[in-house]
C-alpha cells in the first residue's frame, strides 16, 4: 500500500539523495529489498540504501547520509514497522513528500504469524490456515509516532559502523526478570505486530514486491515505465528457476533438525518445505529468558539436533550457551546477505548461501 505521509518540518538541511538523470531517487529500507528495487531499476537509475550491510535493522541509528537519502527521496520503499519501528519516524520526518510504499501491507503479500514459542511442532510450517494474503486496504500508521529517542542522525552511534550489538539488555535499556514459565511473558515488553515481518525471505513475496516496486516506479516515472516492467517480469522468471535451484540444494538433507538463532526464517522454512525445530530469540531478536533457553537446550539433546545456526549480526555468545554440553554443530546463516555486495545480484545470492549454509550444516 503506497501512501503520502503528511508534510513535517525538518529542522535540518540536508543533501538530497543519489539517482541517474532523469530516474526517480529511490531509497530503501535493508539490502534485500534494495536488491529488488535495483533489479527493476537496472538500466534506469540505483536506488540509496538506508540500513547498511552488517547491521540489525531492528535497532538502527541514521548516519546523516543515510537520513541524506531518505530526505532526498522522490519515493520510499520499507518492508514495514514491524521490522524497523525506529523508521516511521525517520520517513515522517524526512521523507514527508515521498511517495512511501510499505511492502507488508502491499496488496498479494502472504504474511506469516508472529511466532511466540521457542520450539516449533509440524503442524506449525506450511499450514495455510495461519497465512493471510494481503489483498485488502491497510489502515494508515499513526505518522505522529514519536520516534524522536532514537537520536537518529547521530553517526557517533551508528549500528553501521559498529558490528558488536548488544542484546544482553531489552531495547528499553532495562533489564526484565523471567520466570520459568515465563516464554510468552518475556516478551510483554516488546511491541512487534501480529506479522513475522520476514517475509522478503519468501521467493513468492519477492516475485510480487517486484509488480508493486515496478508499478510505482512507473506512477513516477511514465518514460521508463516499460523498462521497470520488463525488468520485474524478467526477474520474476528468475524466482521461479532461484525457488527450483534451492529446492534441490535442500533436497539432500531434508527432513533433519535444525535451530535458528532468532525466528526470522519461518517464510523460507514454508516456501521450501524445510522447518525449523525452534528458534533461540523471537522474530524481533529481542533477549531470551533463561527459561526459552532451556527449553531449547532440551530439544537439542532430546532430538539430536546437529546444527544450530548463529547469524552475523548477532551476539555469539548465546548460540554458545545454547549448544553447551550438545555435540550440535553451528554454521552462520544471513537473512540480509551481509556479506553481499548490495545491488540487484544480492537477493538471489543471499536465497541460495541460506540454502548452502543449512545443507552444509546439516
Amino acid at each position: 500500500m503506497s501512501r503520502k505521509l503528511l508534510p513535517v518540518s525538518i529542522t535540518a538541511a540536508l543533501m538530497g539523495g543519489t539517482a541517474m538523470a532523469g530516474a526517480p531517487s529511490v531509497a530503501v529500507d535493508i539490502a534485500p529489498i534494495h536488491s529488488l528495487v535495483a533489479r527493476v531499476m537496472d538500466g534506469v537509475g540505483t536506488p540509496n540504501l538506508v540500513v547498511q550491510p552488517g547491521a540489525s535493522p531492528h535497532e538502527y541509528n541514521l548516519r546523516p547520509s543515510e537520513a541524506a537519502a531518505l530526505q532526498g527521496a522522490d519515493l520510499v520503499f520499507w518492508v514495514g514497522e514491524d521490522l524497523t519501528p525506529w523508521m516511521e519516524g525517520a520517513v515522517a520526518t524526512l521523507a514527508s513528500g515521498a511517495t512511501i510504499t510499505t511492502l507488508l501491507e502491499s496488496d498479494g503479500t502472504v504474511l506469516l504469524e508472529f511466532r511466540e514459542d521457542a520450539l516449533f511442532e509440524a503442524h506449525d510450517h506450511g499450514d495455510e490456515d495461519h497465512a493471510e494474503d494481503k489483498d485488502h486496504d491497510h489502515e494508515d500508521h499513526d505518522d505522529d509516532k514519536d520516534h524522536d529517542d532514537h537520536g537518529h542522525g547521530d553517526e557517533d552511534h551508528a549500528e553501521g559502523d559498529d558490528h558488536d550489538h548488544k542484546h544482553e539488555e531489552h531495547a528499553d535499556g532495562e533489564e526484565h526478570d523471567h520466570d520459568e514459565h515465563a516464554d510468552h511473558d518475556d516478551h510483554h515488553d516488546h511491541a512487534h505486530g501480529e506479522h513475522d515481518p520476514h517475509a522478503w525471505l519468501s521467493p513468492k513475496n519477492a516475485e510480487t514486491w517486484l509488480n508493486v516496486i515496478a508499478a510505482q516506479l512507473s506512477a513516477a516515472d511514465p518514460e521508463n515505465a516499460g523498462q521497470y516492467f520488463a525488468n520485474a517480469a524478467a526477474a520474476g522468471e528468475e524466482m521461479a528457476v532461484l525457488s527450483a535451484e534451492v529446492s534441490e540444494t535442500l533436497d539432500p538433507v531434508r527432513g533433519s533438525n535444525f535451530i535458528v538463532f532468532h525466528d526470522a526464517y519461518q517464510y523460507f522454512e514454508n516456501a521450501f518445505d524445510f522447518p525449523a525445530s525452534g528458534a533461540i530469540s523471537l522474530s524481533d531478536a529481542s533477549d531470551p529468558s533463561p527459561a526459552r533457553i532451556s527449553e531449547i537446550q532440551a530439544r537439542i539433546r532430546e532430538e539430536g539436533i546437529n546444527c544450530v545456526l548463529s547469524e552475523p549480526q548477532f551476539n555469539p555468545g548465546l548460540v554458545a550457551t545454547v549448544m553447551d554440553g550438545t555435540e550440535a554443530k553451528t554454521a552462520l546463516i544471513d537473512p540480509l546477505g551481509s556479506d553481499l555486495e548490495p545491488g540487484a545480484a544480492l537477493y538471489p545470492q543471499m536465497i541460495r548461501n541460506i540454502a548452502k549454509s543449512l545443507a552444509d550444516c546439516l
